[in-house]
């Protein structure tokens, strides 16, 4: 019988081209998992993804699902993806799912992380999931701009797709900025019905720019008012992101 099978899975997207298969290349979370099931059946079926993660930017709960008719039990299936997916991507859990479910389209919310760090030696061991800029940005300043950008807004000027044909209309639940790791850290929480394409690290560059003091807080007004791309600050590196969860 077939079933719609819904996944948690944690992947570290230092050497991929992002969540989404693409023809040009293999090296994708999306074409990582259909080739287990590929393999395991011989057949394609597509795995559906609640976010499409660019290149470089890492999970620890992306949601998908996929539609398989199989004798193996959840346990077997889930320890059949982990002992063929390679070690830079894990399966969390796996359970069938009611025939409606869709990662995406059932999905209620999503919450990002991006890690900054702000001290003085390099990152060694965490280089591979944080950004380290070459300023050190003043957190109440990003905090006093963040305020601004909270709520139910138009944010198309902080979508790298400037072709969009879709509402680029979303609310922005919370921005927290808070300092860890004894202040060698700055850690930037998102959480939102939906995020554009991009939209989390164009949003963090905008609030890095204005914590060193290249623009005022005030200014995000005026930039999501504008509707254009070019008003929003530089696009923050994909490594220091992370999708934490996935709200249903």
């Amino acid at each position: 019988m077939l079933r719609n099978y819904k996944m948690t899975v944690s992947y570290d997207g230092t050497r991929y081209n992002g969540w989404q298969k693409q023809k040009n290349t293999e090296t994708t979370i999306q074409g990582k998992l259909e080739q287990i099931l590929f393999r395991l059946t011989g057949k394609e079926i597509s795995v559906q993804g609640a976010g499409r993660t660019d290149a470089g930017v890492h999970a620890l709960g992306q949601v998908a699902n996929f539609r398989l008719d199989t004798d193996l039990f959840e346990e077997e299936l889930l320890s059949y993806f982990n002992e063929y997916l390679p070690d830079d991507i894990a399966v969390l859990s796996l359970k069938a799912a009611s025939e409606r479910f869709h990662s995406r389209l059932s999905a209620a919310g999503k919450i990002y992380c991006y890690r900054m760090y702000t001290g003085n030696a390099k990152p060694v061991f965490d280089r591979r999931y944080m950004w380290k800029p070459d300023e050190i940005p003043d957190a109440e300043r990003m905090r006093r701009a963040a305020s601004f950008l909270m709520g139910r807004h138009d944010f198309k000027s902080f979508c790298g797709n400037r072709h969009v044909n879709k509402s680029t209309v979303r609310n922005l639940e919370r921005i927290s900025i808070e300092e860890s790791g004894g202040g060698r850290e700055l850690r930037l929480t998102f959480e939102g019905e939906g995020f554009l394409q991009n939209m989390v690290r164009i949003l963090t560059g905008t609030l890095f720019e204005c914590g060193i003091g290249e623009r005022e807080p005030e200014e995000m007004t005026g930039i999501l008012e504008a509707l254009e791309r070019s008003r929003a600050g530089q696009m923050a590196p994909a490594k220091g992101l992370t999708l934490m969860e996935v709200r249903y």
